[in-house]
């Protein structure tokens, strides 16, 4: 895996983590439940993005490997 290819992957599962621990500590505090679903949602849209990511890079690995 190539150094770009690996930091982009890294920052979205920090921003998959980011976003998770956001929506928890308002649920956590009773916070307005609307923006706890929210968080929630674009945390599974980041999950989403960072799993075709990583999908892609290792597809192309293999690829280029044989």
């Amino acid at each position: 895996m190539s150094g770009p290819t690996f930091y982009l992957i890294i920052v979205l599962m920090i921003a998959v983590l980011v976003v998770l621990l956001v929506g928890l500590r308002n649920m956590m505090k009773g916070g307005d439940a609307n923006f706890s679903n929210k968080m929630m949602q674009l945390r599974v849209f980041l999950q989403f993005i960072a799993v075709i990511a990583i999908v892609i890079v290792v597809y192309l690995a293999r690829q280029s490997g044989t």
